[in-house]
């Protein structure tokens, strides 16, 4: 129901009555008119005449102002006549009696009922602006929890991310280690091997220029083996020159694998670092984010419990303060 459908149905009840009370205090009126006329008549206790005459007075007056007030006045009347014929009782004091009762009756309810609808509306007013206001409180609440809830889960898919890459970046590492590990071994081997071969081939040629030398000074003249000499020794200093070659293209490859790869060693150690700072700044970010959704949290659960506690007194207001309206015609059935 609302204010307006309230404050109807007060109109509605306050218009009833105070119709009820028009008709009550005409009802008076008159009766004092009929006694003043035939005050030595009316006295008369012992008979029923006065009580019917007010009564026929009442329902004339009702016809002729066409008051349906005054008829169902008048109808109680003849009521109570009746009822006070059969007792004993004097009729025409029983219809003032029945006339003060109702009219102070209406007052004590128009009064009741004025108090009523300003504390009603006082304590409906103040309880709907608490409720409101709890309303308000918690929808900014729900509105911060949720953006900032939001920016924690996007936070953390950033420190995920970078986890990811770092976890990446980490395994290639190891990859490259393994790789320059066997790099290096392999050229351990082959530079050793080149070295131990080229040491061999010198030596065979400083045996070799060492014989034919003593050989041509011991035999001088023609000999068989002086084309020979020169042929092998010649063919053994091209394989020297290629092993030396070999030998400093092994070093230049080395040099340049080892810079490389320093150089990545470098950068890995740059971005790891880069990496660790991104996800511990982002992580110390995500769990103040994660506190304030979780402060924030608390404290509309602590208004929810005031809008609960509200909006059940409210809801007990409402009950007490709304009725359907009651009408004249009501009030006489009740």
């Amino acid at each position: 129901r609302t204010c307006m459908t309230r404050s109807q149905d007060f109109e509605t009840e306050a218009k009833s009555r105070s119709e009820e009370m028009r008709g009550l205090a005409l009802a008076k009126d008159a009766v004092g008119k009929v006694q003043l006329r035939g005050a030595s008549f009316l006295q008369t206790s012992l008979t029923e005449e006065p009580g019917r005459l007010a009564v026929h007075f009442i329902r004339n007056l009702a016809r002729k102002q066409n008051d349906q007030v005054l008829a169902q006045v008048a109808s109680r009347m003849a009521s109570a006549v009746a009822i006070s014929s059969k007792s004993g009782e004097d009729p025409f004091a029983k219809i003032k009696a029945m006339l003060v009762d109702s009219i102070a009756r209406i007052q004590d309810e128009q009064a009741a009922d004025t108090t009523q609808k300003a504390y009603c509306d006082k304590e409906l007013a103040e309880t709907r602006e608490k409720v409101a206001s709890n309303q308000g409180q918690i929808e900014k609440h729900t509105t911060k929890i949720e953006q900032k809830s939001s920016n924690s889960l996007k936070v953390k898919a950033e420190v995920k991310a970078l986890q990811e890459e770092l976890a990446t970046m980490t395994k290639e590492k190891l990859e490259m280690d393994n790789m320059r590990a066997k790099e290096k071994a392999d050229y351990e081997k082959n530079k050793a091997d080149t070295v131990q071969s080229l040491s061999e081939i010198k030596f065979a040629l400083k045996t070799l220029r060492d014989f034919y030398d003593n050989y041509k000074k011991e035999h001088t003249g023609f000999s068989s083996s002086d084309g020979t000499s020169d042929g092998v020794i010649a063919m053994l200093e091209t394989v020297e020159s290629e092993y030396a070659t070999a030998s400093a293209q092994l070093t230049a490859v080395e040099d340049v694998a080892a810079r490389e790869y320093a150089e990545e060693v470098k950068t890995f150690e740059v971005g790891k670092v880069v990496k660790d700072k991104a996800i511990k700044y982002k992580t110390k970010e995500h769990m103040g984010l994660d506190k304030y959704v979780s402060d924030e949290t608390t404290d509309r659960d602590g208004v929810q419990s005031e809008f609960d506690a509200n909006n059940d007194a409210l809801s007990k207001l409402q009950q007490m303060c709304t009725g359907k309206a009651e009408t004249y015609e009501d009030r006489v059935a009740r």
